[in-house]
């Protein structure tokens, strides 16, 4: 039997908390092993029990959640450790910013439980995920502005035609099987240039490979 996947919950509302580690520890394989009430409490948590998932809250005291999760991959011993970021706002500036402090799923707190659930599986899986409201286009539209951080650095000269190709649409949101139907590829080659695809640009998940395919001009908005 395998291990369950361990999740960690922070949000600064006592109920909501209590909630989300209900939902978690009635679910198959997945166990609930803390509670934190700001950013700062989550970070000294997370390095003790060493969570595979993080369901992390922005709007926090103390600290808020894009800063505790740039804190979680910086950190060597939470470095593996996976952000997945709920929030009450439908934001632009959050979803950017979570993604370039390292989170690897971003979805509203109104989500249905059981998408909540197949959520978190689906980040510790390795995999990104993206709230369906949140398009893109709007991630492009900061990557392209003068105001925004600077571009991750990531060089794409060691990447290949094809691997560009399904970079492209890993970027516009399709998964392995589209890209597959798309290219004419079967899956699981198309999962094969994914994981080339983040070794070559050091990318921890397909959330990281978004954000370099828009900050590095290989996609941008009204772009076919």
């Amino acid at each position: 039997m395998s291990e369950p996947i361990r999740v960690l919950v922070a949000d600064d509302q006592a109920l909501l908390r209590g909630s989300f580690r209900v939902l978690v520890d009635s679910a198959p394989g997945l166990m609930a092993v803390g509670e934190a009430e700001n950013g700062a409490a989550a970070v000294d948590l997370a390095r003790r029990e060493r969570p595979d998932i993080v369901l992390m809250d922005v709007r926090m005291p103390e600290m808020d959640g894009i800063e505790a999760t740039r804190r979680l991959r910086d950190a060597p011993e939470t470095a593996g450790v996976r952000v997945l970021i709920l929030t009450m706002f439908d934001l632009d500036d959050y979803v950017y910013a979570a993604l370039r402090a390292g989170a690897s799923g971003f979805l509203l707190k109104d989500t249905p439980p059981a998408d909540l659930l197949t959520a978190i599986r689906t980040v510790a899986a390795g995999d990104a995920l993206l709230a369906p409201s949140v398009t893109r286009r709007l991630i492009a539209e900061f990557a392209r502005r003068p105001a925004a951080a600077p571009p991750l650095a990531r060089d794409l000269r060691g990447v290949t035609a094809r691997e560009r190709e399904v970079l492209v649409l890993v970027a516009r949101g399709l998964a392995n099987r589209e890209i597959a139907e798309r290219l004419h590829l079967g899956v699981a080659t198309v999962k094969t240039h994914v994981s080339r695809l983040l070794t070559k640009l050091d990318a921890r998940d397909r959330a990281q490979l978004v954000i370099v395919a828009y900050e590095s001009g290989l996609v941008s908005t009204g772009r076919d």
